[in-house]
């Protein structure tokens, strides 16, 4: 196979899907230019149409639930599921056939998301599939698509063999990621590395700066990146620094995974829709209740995408024999939109108000776990006061608090005005800096896809590169060496065994502490996780880490004995930790007495607790 023809940015997003492109063998003195992938898909029954947009909806109809032969695409003709804008549209009317959402099962612990759980209140009857063939499929129609359209006549530019960018939330712990990668790989995608979102929608604002960027930003500048997306409100901060000379960039931060965002705000405005129908004497279902958040899903982006609306109407079908004549009709004005969002989701609290914690009812469904404070700038307040201490990244000695210098937008919820506008004036009532400034955003739904192809360029020496690595340190628990005491389990020590800001392609070795491994049997490991501890090094042991570290998941494998062993034989071994090329994370067990003898420590990824 030659080199790639093309680099390739994916926006694999939890409301829509975006691909963009550039030359990856332009001459050094030309500037390639990223453009747009418009990637065809089913629009109507029948009907087949190329648009920029990749709706993130997966439709399984049942035998009768959409027209024999509608869904055909130009290369399978014999398809029975679709995705993209029919998805979408159909699925409103059948909320039972449609998986929506399934980046955001990628990171639910509480479920088994390589198994066919989606749609999650399908009746037993219905097709399912698992969050990541879910994502699998928007990807392998991604790729089809461009072979499609670009590979017709061009063995080398098929999608496959070209060098492409798949971006990730910043906050997606090792799990989610490597979830992401097995989706990748199932698609058929060869060569891809991963990109933290946050970053990609920087990279795209360097792109459109080109070399006025250092005019814009300098020396000591904070840019808070806020990604407020479809599932999750992802929070990053990139600091401008010196390094011999010339100006640097630096990700020093990244956010909890906080699963709030567009459907949190559909639901809600869903709700209100309720409300409203039922104070003039109509009530609906729970199935018309599902139909009726798609729709109001449908209003609220109009709504945000086109400022000279006023309103948009939310149709709701009705149940029984005449579904035109039991249609209802409501509308979802921009005042009503706004309202409830800036009240509900970006209220101007103080700088010490943070996410208000609920008790948990004992029994629930076992849906999406979405945080229960839906007021997003108590999130950011949290974010920002963890980024307080001199232990927290900001330098050498305590500093007080310290805010971002400017704002970068991203995510379509961020399109409105109102909402940014919020968002800028809570910071400026924090930070007490009436200067505090927003950066001029490229198009919100697609600088994401955009910054990852640029990011492409910028690895090959051709724009500037953002310095990151890891976004969290990541540990394993080690139980203490102390004796047995009835009814007091045994101290877990965390084991650093990946630091903060890592690099891609790189490893430690940790042989300071010797463990020893018990062969011929299954074996795991807790596997944990830091947004805060910036400071640790690979081989150091936390003994002390509630409220700091978080467990994420467990690591399992086993480990096979040799022949001259028993099962349960104690073997001495050290750790090897590596962040590959494409972003994941491995870790190793090595024997003491023959480094070639290693065992790969594996994700559980099934159901937890």
């Amino acid at each position: 196979m030659s080199d790639p023809k093309y680099i390739i940015g994916i926006d694999l997003g939890t409301t829509h899907c975006v691909v963009a492109y550039t030359d990856a063998v332009a001459p050094e003195f030309e500037e390639p230019a990223v453009q747009l992938f418009s990637i065809p898909q089913v629009v109507a029954p029948g009907e087949v149409k190329a648009q920029p947009l990749l709706p993130s909806f997966l439709l399984l109809p049942g035998p009768h639930d959409v027209p024999e032969g509608s869904l055909a695409l130009p290369w399978n003709a014999e398809i029975d599921y679709t995705v993209g804008e029919y998805a979408r549209n159909r699925g409103a009317e059948l909320p039972a056939r449609l998986v929506s959402s399934a980046k955001s099962w990628l990171s639910h612990r509480g479920v088994d998301r390589t198994q066919p759980i989606l749609p999650f209140e399908a009746p037993a009857e219905a097709r399912r599939v698992s969050p990541v063939e879910a994502m699998a499929r928007y990807l392998r129609h991604i790729r089809e698509g461009w072979n499609a359209q670009m590979a017709q006549d061009d063995a080398d530019a098929l999608f496959q063999h070209q060098e492409i960018y798949l971006t990730v939330p910043a906050s997606f712990d090792a799990v989610a990621r490597e979830l992401t990668v097995q989706a990748a790989q199932q698609a058929g995608l060869l060569h891809f590395t991963l990109l933290e979102e946050p970053q990609a929608a920087f990279y795209a604002w360097l792109e459109a700066q080109s070399e006025d960027w250092r005019t814009v930003i300098g020396v000591g500048d904070r840019i808070l990146v806020c990604d407020v997306g479809g599932g999750t409100s992802d929070f990053s901060l990139i600091e401008v620094v010196e390094e011999d000379g010339n100006l640097d960039l630096q990700r020093v931060a990244v956010g909890d995974h906080i699963l709030l965002g567009g459907d949190n705000m559909d639901l809600t405005l869903a709700y209100a829709v309720r409300a409203k129908l039922a104070q003039r004497g109509t009530q609906i279902d729970n199935w018309q209740f599902r139909g009726l958040w798609h729709s109001c899903r449908k209003a609220k982006e109009k709504l945000l995408s086109h400022p000279d609306l006023e309103s948009e109407p939310v149709i709701v079908l009705g149940r029984g024999s005449s579904l035109i004549g039991g249609t209802i009709r409501t509308e979802l004005t921009r005042a009503e939109i706004e309202s409830i969002l800036l009240q509900g989701f970006f209220p101007i609290g103080g700088a010490d108000e943070f996410p208000q914690k609920k008790a948990q009812v004992g029994v629930r469904e076992m849906g999406l776990p979405y945080e229960s404070d839906p007021a997003i700038t108590r999130h950011l307040a949290a974010f920002l006061s963890r980024q307080a201490g001199g232990s927290q990244g900001w330098g050498e000695e305590p500093n007080p608090r310290r805010y971002p210098s400017a704002v970068l937008f991203n995510g379509g919820v961020m399109k409105a005005s109102s909402l940014r506008g919020q968002v800028l004036d809570a910071l400026r009532t924090w930070s007490g800096n009436a200067d505090l400034r927003e950066l001029t955003a490229v198009d919100l739904d697609l600088a994401v896809a955009l910054g990852a192809a640029y990011y492409g360029l910028a690895r090959k020496g051709r724009g500037i590169r953002i310095r990151a690595g890891t976004a969290r340190s990541y540990y394993i628990g080690i139980e203490s060496a102390m004796p047995a005491v009835p009814g007091i389990p045994t101290p877990i020590k965390a084991l650093c065994v990946v630091p903060f800001g890592m690099e891609e392609g790189t490893e430690a070795d940790i042989r300071r502490r010797e463990f020893g491994l018990v062969v011929g049997q299954p074996a795991i490991f807790p596997f944990l996780a830091s947004n805060t501890r910036k400071q640790d090094v690979a081989g150091e042991e936390v003994e002390d880490w509630g409220g700091e570290i978080d467990e994420v998941t467990t690591l399992e494998t086993h480990l096979d004995a040799s022949d001259d062993e028993t099962g349960g034989t104690i073997i001495p071994v050290w750790l090897r930790s590596r962040v590959t090329e494409i972003g994941t994370l491995e870790l190793w067990c090595v024997s003491r007495a023959n480094p070639d003898r290693q065992w790969k420590l594996e994700f559980n990824i099934r159901e937890q607790g």
